[in-house]
């Protein structure tokens, strides 16, 4: 019996007192294409392809003070919030994608690194960010408040927004199962209907957010250069 609404998103299965639910962050790993196939497949050719187009548009935001080889790092970011998002729409895998415990994980380690880079090796260029061209004298103080705020909330914008998309989705597929067996026959096809509707929005949203959540932090990297 589900005394709380948001009971559906608690850790619930263990063994010897250890959360075995977390093992579902890692299981995309079962879905990276092997390259050691003599013949790849069009998976895996699929992949190769969405990987090259996620390089490219990482390398360009970054752009000509980029280091090497840092669009790997946002691709795996991508690649790991997207497979948690997928599977947390089958039904009895955890989504660990849902829970800030994950996404804070994610973003603030990103966002402190960041700072702490920029500070120390682009001190000046980091000062000038704080208040934008343009910006008249009377103004500076506020824009330096304004700009210091933004900057300081981004990794909690970054995991809530994850966070919240997930529960929202999930929360409504929930709602709307549970009233199932109170309904006559007619009105369960349509719920049905709606449940399939919801369940391809909430696949697009999958994709989305974990795009949103990669490109966010490459905007922000590219900042501090």
């Amino acid at each position: 019996m589900m005394t709380n609404l948001f009971s559906v998103f608690d850790p619930s299965t263990s063994v010897l007192n250890l959360s075995l639910n977390w093992i579902s962050t890692i299981l995309g790993l079962t879905l990276i294409p092997s390259i050691y196939w003599f013949m790849p497949s069009r998976y895996t050719l699929i992949w190769n392809k969405i990987l090259l187009t996620l390089h490219n548009e990482f390398k360009t935001l970054l752009g000509p003070t980029g280091h090497a080889g840092s669009t790997f790092m946002f691709i795996s970011l991508f690649s790991l919030i997207l497979f948690n998002n997928f599977l947390g729409l089958f039904p009895y895998v955890f989504t660990s994608s849902s829970h800030l415990t994950l996404t804070l994980a994610l973003a603030l380690p990103l966002w402190l690194s960041f700072m702490i880079y920029g500070w120390i090796n682009h001190t000046q260029h980091m000062f000038a960010h704080l208040v934008p061209q343009g910006t008249p004298a009377v103004l500076m103080p506020f824009m330096v408040c304004i700009e210091t705020i933004s900057n300081v909330i981004r990794p909690g914008t970054l995991a809530v927004r994850l966070a919240a998309n997930m529960i929202a989705g999930h929360l409504l597929l929930t709602l709307l199962g549970n009233t199932g067996p109170s309904l006559t026959y007619s009105i369960l096809s349509l719920l049905i209907v709606a449940q399939i509707a919801l369940l391809v929005l909430e696949s697009a949203v999958a994709i989305i957010q974990s795009y949103v959540f990669a490109v966010l932090s490459t905007l922000y990297s590219s900042e501090v250069n």
